[in-house]
């Protein structure tokens, strides 16, 4: 039975119980099943399956919301949303709703793990889900990690009367050290992907955790290797401290670690990058993200097509809809900042302002010329042929940024699709990530990277990109640091994917790039200047000389510097009020 199938017949059941109708709203798991539930091993399937909607996609659960999580207000987008997490104003909060979300679902996961053990049946027919709910308590825990920094781990089902509900903070590396505990113990009991079948395209799989693990272990050998201690506080007055767990495991046993577990994936997983450049007209970045039933792109593809994604979260015209209207929304919301549009490289790997392929700004179809195919992908629909775009005002409003996005919007918006009805699969991790990970954690490890393993990583990306592989001559020939070259490789492919505020953090240089002008379309040597497309008036902060792809020109501001503060103590969420004042060991984030 495919997984949405089992969302369905799940919440059948606790419709019978007389619990709420709808798959992702459901009552405490311990509500309805200390008495009826947990005495058959398809209890512990269907709660397993529980687990997956616990992680933020494209269908709201318990006030989520996808678009908290699409790095609204980078340095990469034009439209800035307004909640102050990019510019550093966003304040302390009453509540928020992903600490209580993320540990609701830790405790459905204790529950399982508990129910296990008092479990008298075949204890090997439930060892899947037990694995699968070890995978998802690292999977919240990690969630709080990136969020919160250190939190309180949580492993048991606690009570009103538990002495845990007044537990201090634990530091960040003993959260660190129990999602490993989980992830390893997960990695042992999940069965292989290909074990699994395509029919359950979605559940938790052996490489699903080793992907996972890979991506947790390159984040935080990054985050103690330039953030360092500056965020943990004393863990007494502010933060959670920096105590480490006696052998906590040391930067280089994280990166290594990284590169086994994205190694085997790569290798071993049964995964493959989705690549029909040839019967997509070069777009196979667009119709990813969008890919439903063969009506939902010009080849004809549907999802059975896609061995990409690793974990992700299932959906269905008929059974599941994304329900969010994200095809709407990301029109004018994921509008480029000019920043993002020079990053992508030209066919030949090189940067705008070293390449002789790079043919400018004069119109707006120029820059798209002998460029990275992730540009006409993620924004060129309505990009003239050979002209440019109206230019009328801040995104989200018209068309500030020049461009309109179209990265997660169903094709034929409007006649296949209606608002609300997208039901494409949402990713949380897919291979080219792992390609990416691979490369980062090589060269943080050892301060390079030979040529084949670029090409057996992070060139797999650039290749259905269209962009010449990375090459140790490349970079030395052309000036270019192959590290920067691997971070920029993540900027453009995870473009949207919850990546970018996390990457600027861990790489510490969160205030350096997130406080500059975020600008929009070149309008200095430009078409603009003549051609009555250009509206002056409606851009309030002016325009601003900076250095492009053919020299110093003037670009539009969409956002000034003198709006943008992001300070360190920015790399963490501050801890919700209501929170502190049910549990007074609870200590705030520095500097909050």
């Amino acid at each position: 039975m495919k997984l949405y199938n089992k969302l369905i017949a799940w919440s059948m059941v606790f419709v019978a119980m007389g619990c709420e109708d709808k798959f992702l709203d459901l009552d405490p798991l311990d509500q309805v099943t200390e008495t009826v539930y947990f005495t058959e091993v398809e209890h512990f399937e269907a709660a397993a399956t529980d687990l997956h909607s616990g992680m933020v996609s494209l269908r709201s659960n318990r006030g989520s919301s996808i678009f908290d999580f699409f790095d609204l207000g980078s340095d990469l987008t034009g439209y800035d949303p307004g909640d102050g997490i990019g510019n550093g104003s966003n304040t302390i909060p009453n509540d928020d709703k992903y600490w209580t979300n993320a540990y609701y679902y830790l405790r459905n996961a204790n529950i399982l793990l508990s129910k296990a053990e008092e479990f008298a049946g075949d204890q090997e027919a439930i060892e899947q889900y037990v694995a699968t709910a070890h995978f998802f308590r690292a999977w919240q825990h990690f969630f709080l990690l990136q969020r919160f920094g250190g939190v309180p781990i949580v492993t048991t089902v606690l009570d009103l009367d538990s002495p845990e509900l007044f537990a201090s903070r634990n530091s960040r590396y003993e959260v660190v050290d129990q999602i490993i505990k989980d992830l390893d113990m997960a990695i042992a009991s999940l069965p292989t992907e290909q074990s699994l079948g395509d029919e359950n395209k979605g559940l938790i799989g052996q490489y699903s955790a080793k992907a996972f693990k890979a991506k947790v272990m390159l984040y935080e050998a990054t985050w103690e290797k330039y953030v360092g201690t500056s965020t943990d506080g004393d863990g007494e007055s502010s933060g959670a401290g920096s105590q480490k767990p006696e052998g906590y495991i040391s930067v280089n046993e994280m990166l290594t670690e990284a590169i086994a577990q994205a190694r085997d994936v790569m290798d071993n997983g049964g995964y493959e990058l989705w690549n029909y450049n040839e019967e997509l007209d070069s777009l196979s970045n667009w119709f990813l993200f969008n890919l439903e039933d063969a009506e939902s792109n010009p080849a004809g593809l549907t999802k059975a097509s896609n061995k990409e994604f690793i974990i992700q979260s299932i959906y269905d015209r008929n059974l599941r809809t994304g329900g969010t209207g994200t095809s709407h929304t990301v029109y004018d919301r994921l509008a480029p900042s000019r920043k993002l549009m020079d990053l992508a490289l030209c066919a030949d790997g090189l940067p705008v302002d070293k390449s002789p392929l790079f043919e400018g700004y004069n119109k707006t179809s120029d820059e798209f010329k002998n460029r990275d195919f992730r540009l006409i992908s993620y924004f060129g629909e309505l990009v003239p042929e050979d002209g440019s775009v109206f230019l009328s005002g801040a995104p989200g409003a018209a068309s500030g940024a020049g461009v309109k996005a179209r990265k997660f919007r169903s094709y034929n918006y409007g006649v296949y699709r209606l608002s609300g009805e997208e039901s494409y699969n949402w990713p949380h991790l897919r291979l080219a990530e792992v390609y990416l990970i691979y490369a980062e954690a090589l060269y943080e490890r050892d301060g390079g990277i030979s040529d084949a393993d670029l090409d057996a990583s992070l060139n797999q990306v650039r290749n259905r990109a269209g962009v010449a592989p990375l090459s140790n001559a490349l970079a030395a020939a052309n000036d270019l640091d192959i590290l920067e070259e691997i971070r920029r490789e993540r900027a453009i492919e995870l473009y949207a994917e919850n990546s970018r505020f996390n990457d600027l953090k861990r790489w510490g240089i969160a205030e350096q790039e997130l406080n500059e002008d975020v600008l929009g379309p070149v309008i200095e040597g430009t078409e603009y200047e003549s051609n009555g497309l250009y509206d002056p008036s409606a851009y309030a902060y002016g325009v601003k000389a900076v250095e492009t792809g053919v020299g110093v020109r003037e670009a539009v501001i969409l956002n000034p510097s003198f709006n943008r503060n992001f300070s360190r103590k920015n790399y963490l969420f501050p801890i919700p009020l209501n929170q502190i004042k049910l549990n007074y060991n609870l200590t705030q984030n520095p500097e909050w």
